[in-house]
């Protein structure tokens, strides 16, 4: 895979995110492992999900300096470049501000198998990083990638959510769905008690079926023809 592709697949998988409802503005990220070992491949800051072109996309260093592109890093990049420096089984990691994952993330109470969309997420429970300040040096990121460990997913209270995938699909659709699974235990919660859900069998079940990586990559070429005509040139 040569610079170019990798650029594209993340200004592609940036607009997916766009697609399904992630954007905050022109903050939040995701970000692919540079293969060559110099860091991660993101999206430039200052650009919205739905305008990321490859001209946008940066490879930028563990100390955050740019090796490729043009453009300034976000300043969280090293929520990125720490959580793969810990995980060497990610090669993709999402950031965003997902609003049903931050109300959710200020509750008290276990994320619940619900729906098929939380099944990713409970085994144990999704973790909570306390912190919700912004995570712009190494320390931090260590931090949130040691409350991540090795979930799927982590809530960041009173800030968004991470999700990480061994690809770039997995790691989108980790996101999306760990919105959504907030999102549905906010609205069944505001309707009444929770009586039902999923029981452990049925959830180990889920997990070996319903989320396979050709379910996530399904899914996710879904979301990246919705965002494919969302971007400008550039």
């Amino acid at each position: 895979m040569n610079a170019g592709q990798e650029a594209e697949d993340v200004a592609r998988a940036t607009r997916a995110l766009g697609a399904a409802g992630q954007s905050d503005l022109v903050w939040g990220h995701v970000s692919l492992r540079d293969p060559a070992g110099r860091g991660v491949w993101m999206k430039a800051s200052g650009w919205g999900f739905e305008e990321v072109t490859p001209g946008r996309v940066l490879l930028v260093a563990p100390d955050s300096r740019i090796l490729a592109g043009e453009g300034l890093p976000h300043l969280e990049a090293p929520i990125h470049t720490e959580i793969m420096a810990a995980r060497p089984d990610v090669n993709a990691v999402v950031h965003t501000h997902g609003r049903a994952a931050v109300a959710f993330a200020s509750l008290d109470v276990p994320l619940l198998p619900l729906s098929h969309d939380a099944v990713p997420f409970i085994s144990p429970d999704v973790p909570r990083h306390p912190s919700g300040r912004l995570v712009s040096d190494s320390r931090q990121g260590t931090a949130l990638a040691r409350t991540l460990g090795d979930a799927a997913g982590c809530l960041m209270v009173g800030h968004g959510l991470v999700a990480v995938g061994a690809d770039l699909a997995s790691a989108v659709m980790h996101a999306v769905l760990l919105d959504r699974a907030c999102d549905t235990q906010l609205r069944a919660q505001a309707a009444g008690p929770v009586q039902r859900w999923s029981d452990a069998a049925e959830v180990t079940q889920k997990q070996e079926e319903t989320w396979s990586a050709r379910q996530l990559a399904t899914g996710y070429a879904y979301l990246c023809r919705s965002g494919s005509s969302s971007a400008g040139p550039g």
